[in-house]
Parts: C-alpha cells; structure tokens; sequence
C-alpha cells in the first residue's frame, strides 16, 4: 500500500492525525520529548515516528551559537513558532535568535555522553527513529563519530535478550 512508504513532516495536531490515517506515521523536527510523547499518543503504539534532533558538541557557548544559527531559517516560519508556541515557548524565547532556554531544549548538547542521553530522550518520549542533525554542519562527521558509540550502547541495551 502507497500509504505505508511514506510519512509525513507533520508538527500540529492536525497533520499528525492526518499522519495516522494516511501514511506510515510522522517526521517532525524541532521538537521536545514532551511533544514527542504526545505525538506518539495521537499517532499510535504502531505508526512511524521519526524525530529530528539537533546536537552540538563543546561548551555552552559554542554549542548555544551554533545552535542559535542553524535554527535561524526555522524561527522565521509561521508553522515552526506556531509549533513552539504549542510546546509552550513563548515570544522571548523565539526573538533575538531564540533563547538559552529553547536552544538548550531543541539542540543536544554538551560532551557525546551528554549529548547522546538528551538524544535518547526522544526515544524514551516515543520515537522509533531518530534523525540527528550535527550542528555546524561544516564539523558533523567528527560530531558523528563521537556519538555513534554513545548510541549504540543504547541500542544495545534496549536489544531483546536471548
């Protein structure tokens, strides 16, 4: 069936029930693991649900800038603040390049074990998958590499046991 090869970019409550009924399931991006449960619920036990997570690794300071940046574009969309807003960010946290606040909660951040358990949250919230987004672009391979052991080690764990 056409209807389970596909998913849909869906963020609000509207697309992801329309997600449910006629595809595989939902892609969103810029997301919490707050929103990720709820949208599990809406979707179902059984639908797709691929969440994009952006990460950065280092100090707060670098990470914060490279998050503010790579958000950019999306602050400036109606249907990425409408979204936010749902979550609960409000209008400080969209201006000025978003707030510490907001990058903190759509940016993985920190060293990659850090990183890699706010990554594993969105699974916890409900994802099946997991889209992740390294920030600046220009670094992600090393970005990446540093990861992929702190996430496997999670996948590991979660494997069923013979």
């Amino acid at each position: 069936m056409p209807e389970q090869r596909r998913a849909l970019a869906a963020l609000g409550p509207r697309m992801l029930k329309l997600a449910a009924e006629r595809s595989a399931g939902a892609y969103p991006f810029l997301v919490t693991p707050a929103y990720t449960a709820s949208a599990r619920q809406l979707l179902g036990p059984d639908a797709l649900l691929a969440v994009a997570h952006k990460v950065a690794l280092g100090d707060p300071t670098s990470t914060r800038a490279a998050g503010r940046a790579a958000m950019q574009l999306h602050l400036g969309m109606a249907n990425y603040r409408a979204n936010l807003a749902r979550m609960g960010f409000g209008e400080d946290d969209l201006t000025e390049g978003g707030s510490d606040a907001l990058v903190d909660a759509l940016v993985a951040q920190g060293d990659a074990v850090t990183a890699a358990k706010q990554l594993r949250s969105q699974l916890d919230a409900g994802a099946t998958h997991l889209v992740v987004h390294a920030v600046p672009s220009a670094d992600r391979l090393p970005t990446l590499a540093a990861l992929a052991p702190e996430l496997d080690l999670y996948r590991k764990a979660t494997e069923p046991r013979l």
